[in-house]
């Protein structure tokens, strides 16, 4: 089962103990999409993958890797980090729009 979910969304920039990450917040539909692909592989396989993780293949431009988005806010909201290859190779800045592929994996 794989579900491919496209959007735009900023990148943001989060100063956390350990250092800074880039991330985008994934919100609304895409989230509830995310949630219920959670929830399922929850029912099929019976456990979850740390914190709550789904797996992803995600594309930036034509950056693609694979990754794993995070549930925040009991699942309403989901963060992909953005690595600062990714960032290089795609030229891109905090808050900068950045257009997205996830395939849930």
């Amino acid at each position: 089962m794989t579900d491919t979910l496209a959007l735009t969304a900023p990148l943001t920039r989060w100063q956390g103990d350990r250092g800074t990450y880039h991330l985008v917040v994934i919100e609304g539909d895409h989230a509830e999409a995310i949630a219920m692909h959670a929830r399922l592989q929850k029912l099929e396989y019976g456990t979850r993958r740390g914190f709550g993780s789904v797996k992803v293949m995600a594309r930036i431009g034509d950056t693609r890797w694979k990754s794993s988005v995070f549930p925040q806010d009991k699942q309403s909201e989901w963060i992909l980090l953005v690595s600062k290859k990714v960032m290089r190779a795609e030229d891109l800045a905090e808050g900068d729009p950045v257009t997205l592929e996830l395939e849930l994996l």
